[in-house]
C-alpha cells in the first residue's frame, strides 16, 4: 500500500480530486485530499494574511500529524510550488514527488517567477476594490473551457468550488534549502493538446521523468482514469 496526498492547485479545492481518489483507494493504496486553507470547507478563513507559507504548513503539518512515511506528493499546477516547499520540510518522509501540469521553482522564486503571466493577475487585482483577491481565470471558448473543463455539467460543478486567491500565495518565495530535496524521485505529468497561449512551461530537468496526458489543465476532472493509471505507477 502506498500513501498518495493530492494537493489541489489554486482557486480549487480538495474536492477536484473526488473522481481520482476512488481509483487510487480501489487498488489499496491510502489517498489524502486535503483542501488548503480559505478554500472548500475552510474556504471562511481566507484573509490577505493567508500565502504559500499557510499552504506549506497545512501540507507539511497533515504529514506530521497523520505520522505519513514515504508519501507520493502530488501537486496540480500552482501547488507546485507547495509541494515542492513542503518537501523541504520533511524531506525524508517523501518517496515521491509528481508535479501535474504544474509549476517547478527553484530556490527563492515566487509564482510569478516560474509563470510570468501570473504579474497580470495579481495587476488586475490591485486595481479593483479588493487588491488582495485574485479571482479565476475566466473560461476560454471550447476547447479550452474552464481550466481545461468544457463539459457544461462539469463546468457548473468545477465553479461550486472555486474561490478567489490571496495574493500573498503568489508573492512568498519558495524555500529549497535542505539538500536531501534533490534526492526525491520527481515525475512530470503534462497536460498536452490544449495549450493557452501566452502560457509557457518549464523543461524538466534531464533526471526527471516526463510523461503526457492528452487533456485540458484539470485532468483530475477530464480524464481521472488516464490519470489515476498513471499515478498507480509510481505507487
Amino acid at each position: 500500500m502506498s500513501t498518495y496526498l493530492l494537493v489541489h492547485g489554486a482557486w480549487h479545492s480538495g474536492r477536484a480530486w473526488d473522481r481520482v481518489t476512488p481509483l487510487l483507494a480501489a487498488a489499496g493504496h491510502r489517498v489524502l485530499a486535503p483542501s488548503l486553507t480559505g478554500h472548500g470547507d475552510t474556504a471562511h478563513l481566507l484573509s490577505p494574511e493567508v500565502g504559500l507559507e499557510t499552504y506549506v504548513d497545512d501540507v507539511a503539518g497533515l504529514i506530521v500529524a497523520e505520522d505519513l512515511t514515504d508519501v507520493i506528493l502530488v501537486g496540480h499546477s500552482y501547488a507546485g510550488l507547495v509541494i515542492s516547499a513542503a518537501a523541504n520540510r520533511v524531506p525524508g518522509r517523501i518517496g515521491h514527488l509528481v508535479y501535474l501540469d504544474a509549476m517547478v521553482p527553484a530556490d527563492g522564486e515566487t509564482a510569478t517567477d516560474v509563470m510570468p503571466i501570473t504579474r497580470v493577475l495579481l495587476d488586475q487585482a490591485a486595481a479593483s476594490e479588493a487588491p488582495w483577491r485574485v479571482p479565476p481565470m475566466p473560461e476560454w471558448p471550447a476547447p479550452l473551457g474552464l481550466f481545461g473543463v468544457t463539459d457544461p455539467d462539469d463546468v457548473a460543478w468545477l465553479r461550486t468550488m472555486l474561490v478567489d486567491e490571496p495574493a500573498l500565495a503568489y508573492e512568498q518565495p519558495v524555500r529549497l534549502d535542505d539538500p536531501a530535496v534533490a534526492a526525491i524521485p520527481r515525475t512530470h505529468i503534462h497536460c498536452v493538446g490544449h495549450e493557452i497561449e501566452g502560457i509557457t512551461r518549464r523543461p524538466a530537468p534531464d533526471t526527471d521523468r516526463v510523461w503526457e496526458l492528452h487533456s485540458g489543465h484539470d485532468c483530475m476532472i477530464t480524464v481521472p482514469d488516464e490519470l489515476a493509471g498513471l499515478l498507480l505507477k509510481i505507487g
